[in-house]
């Protein structure tokens, strides 16, 4: 019954999204779709965290690495190919770009590969230590953006122009959303597969009790370090968005605030709940958008909210409506 309720209410979640940009599309609210596009890619970061979170039970305090190596990847590449500049000549030629899909898979590759150096370091430890090594290495990147003065340093980097996509017009509000939304459910049908899959088990099993795992010939480390660079390829890819959505891309992509706001998003909607960052991030934006136009200081309300989810509704909003079994559907 209560997968029976998850499926529906799941259903729901990933139809919310769409009819809101539709219903804003016909009343030409084009803010109200850049909402919502803002929300598919907060959702995107957080299936990211999921993965490592929800599925691995790595309580990864800097992910907001990954999301600022993903921005500064499309940020650098645009800028070049706005300045008609190459990033390298020497040995051989590198030039920018303004390419979607490039600029996708440059963000992720970057993303997986600093995932995979990250990780081979942090998951050495476990508990505590693990969160502040991964807090650390999202500080430490933080403030080399800050000391980058040839990508704007402190002041962040702008782009003219939205990037391109082939046969697309991404300078109209729904085609960008558009974009975004597909790549949201092309990221949570492979994540649930992957929950589903022998990898996803083992993952699972590894988080309830790593040393029966081991006994029967499964290493946990390489099995949460290939989860940790899955998790940071498509957290990378959010940053990318995101930072296309605004136009432009600054240091602040790396703070601690940023590797908070994601962790917000999956404890909200609930941790390892499929659709659990989709409704966390949609709340999230609902309430920035309510809240935030009566007071600058409307995270007050949001860490009250927050509190009464950690103490009454550990399972999250999802949670709360279907029941506290985890479910991935």
């Amino acid at each position: 019954m209560i997968m029976a309720r998850e499926t529906l209410l799941n259903i729901i979640l990933f139809a919310l999204l769409p009819v809101t940009a539709l219903i804003a599309w016909g009343l030409d609210e084009p803010y109200i779709i850049t909402l919502a596009t803002k929300a598919a890619i907060l959702a995107l970061a957080g299936v990211g965290l999921n993965i490592a979170l929800g599925l691995g039970g790595l309580i990864s305090f800097g992910h907001a690495a990954f999301f600022g190596i993903g921005g500064y990847a499309m940020g650098i590449l645009a800028s070049h190919a706005q300045s008609y500049a190459p990033i390298m000549e020497v040995p051989f030629l590198i030039e920018g770009t303004k390419s979607m899909p490039v600029i996708w898979l440059v963000a992720t590759l970057t993303s997986a590969l600093a995932a995979l150096a990250i990780g081979a370091l942090s998951l050495r430890t476990s508990g505590v230590y693990f969160i502040m090594i991964t807090l650390a290495f999202g500080q430490m990147l933080y403030y080399f953006a800050i000391s980058w003065p040839a990508y704007g340093g402190e002041d962040g980097l702008s782009i003219y122009l939205r990037n391109d996509f082939p046969g697309l017009n991404t300078l109209v509000p729904l085609t960008f959303f558009s974009i975004c939304f597909a790549i949201l459910a092309v990221v949570l049908w492979g994540t649930s597969r992957v929950a589903r899959a022998p990898f996803g088990l083992a993952l699972s099993a590894s988080r309830q009790n790593a040393v029966r795992v081991e006994t029967v010939g499964i290493a946990p480390y390489r099995i949460r370090l290939v989860a940790f660079v899955i998790s940071g390829a498509v957290t990378g890819l959010a940053g990318a968005l995101f930072a296309d959505l605004n136009r432009f891309v600054s240091p602040t992509m790396f703070s601690w605030h940023t590797s908070g706001e994601i962790m917000i998003f999956v404890i909200l909607g609930g941790v390892g709940r499929l659709y659990g960052p989709v409704a966390g991030a949609a709340l999230f934006i609902l309430l920035e958008h309510i809240l935030g136009g009566l007071s600058d200081f409307w995270h007050i309300y949001l860490g009250i909210l927050l509190l009464l989810v950690v103490l009454f509704a550990r399972g999250g909003l999802i949670g709360t409506l279907v029941g506290r079994e985890v479910a991935h559907e």
